[in-house]
């Protein structure tokens, strides 16, 4: 089966069965190995993409659902929010294993793209469903925060 779709900017095609996850078609098919697996049921957020703009379980995503749709992954993610993000990611020194930020990143960037002034029950909500072993939540909201306020400047 032959599909074809937008990602980072680039048409793609590719040769996957319909039902193949779409984490996947990036990591195995295309080598793009920025998007994680984490748990493979959409629980944990690692593997998070933007399918138009709006944040995206690719470990649950079949290929056959973003047929024709634009993908935008954590290696093209760009424009002021996703900028102002890892500018604040850096800043406030967020990563510790790292593991799960891609992931983390596409969904605060997916949050401020849409709302630049969430409120801190946004930020919780945007943020609930991506999980960081290791703990960082205060410093990640923290840096959501500080990305929001760089994006009103």
């Amino acid at each position: 089966m032959s599909t074809t779709l937008k990602i980072n900017g680039s048409v793609k095609t590719i040769n996957a069965a319909d039902d193949t996850p779409m984490l996947w078609v990036l990591r195995d098919e295309l080598k793009m190995t920025g998007t994680k697996f984490g748990c493979g049921m959409a629980l944990c957020g690692a593997c998070t993409i933007h399918v138009e703009g709006q944040p995206t379980r690719s470990c649950v995503t079949p290929l056959a659902a973003v047929a024709g749709k634009s993908v935008t992954t954590i290696e093209g993610a760009s424009g002021a929010a996703v900028e102002a993000v890892k500018k604040a990611w850096i800043a406030l020194d967020v990563v510790q294993c790292g593991y799960c930020q891609p992931g983390q990143i596409m969904a605060a960037a997916a949050l401020l793209a849409s709302n630049p002034n969430p409120s801190d029950d946004q930020v919780d909500a945007a943020m609930a469903g991506n999980l960081c072993r290791c703990g960082t939540y205060p410093r990640i909201r923290a840096a959501v925060r500080s990305a929001s306020q760089a994006l009103k400047a």
